[in-house]
């Protein structure tokens, strides 16, 4: 199990980081940030999160999740990009899982524009969070806007408890 070892804190070293496609962004901007960190054992977990995010936060720019996946910093170049690759085909279909979900809301936006996903290779995300990389890794944080951290989970938070975090 991962333990945490200090709280995040609003100056973490986190504030800029850039996901798999590209997009460069920061715990501490003027949003309201869900993190995931998990494993590859562990990925069904964040969409659960995904899955339990309140519609009031969907396409709303106040808010954002990001998940951060660890791998092992022993791949090669080639082999990083063919996974961060894969990484961007499932956020693909989670995006159109996502868009059904903004089309019953009357959403219009296109829901790829708000799935984000970080590859943490050399464990760097998760060393800054105070966690030790481990198979089972699974956390959720929530950061407030300026990047204090609201609340942590060890495991899926409940819809009720998601909702309460980001209020």
């Amino acid at each position: 199990m991962s333990i945490l070892a200090e709280p995040p804190t609003a100056q973490a070293p986190l504030s800029n980081f850039a996901d798999v496609d590209g997009n460069s962004f920061s715990i501490a901007d003027d949003r309201i940030n869900v993190l995931v960190v998990t494993s590859k054992a562990n990925i069904d977990k964040a969409r659960e999160v995904g899955d339990r995010t309140p519609d009031f936060c969907l396409a709303n720019p106040k808010y954002r999740m990001v998940t951060v996946v660890e791998f092992e910093s022993k791949h090669s170049m080639p082999i990083r990009a063919v996974i961060k690759s894969v990484i961007r085909r499932r956020l693909d279909s989670e995006a159109q899982r996502l868009q059904k979900r903004y089309q019953e809301l009357k959403i219009t936006r296109d829901a790829r524009r708000d799935v984000f996903a970080v590859v943490d290779f050399d464990h760097a995300i998760a060393t800054q969070l105070g966690l030790k990389p481990d198979a089972a890794l699974f956390r959720v944080f929530v950061f407030g806007k300026g990047g204090q951290l609201i609340k942590q989970w060890s495991d899926v938070p409940s819809s009720d408890e998601l909702g309460a975090a980001l209020k």
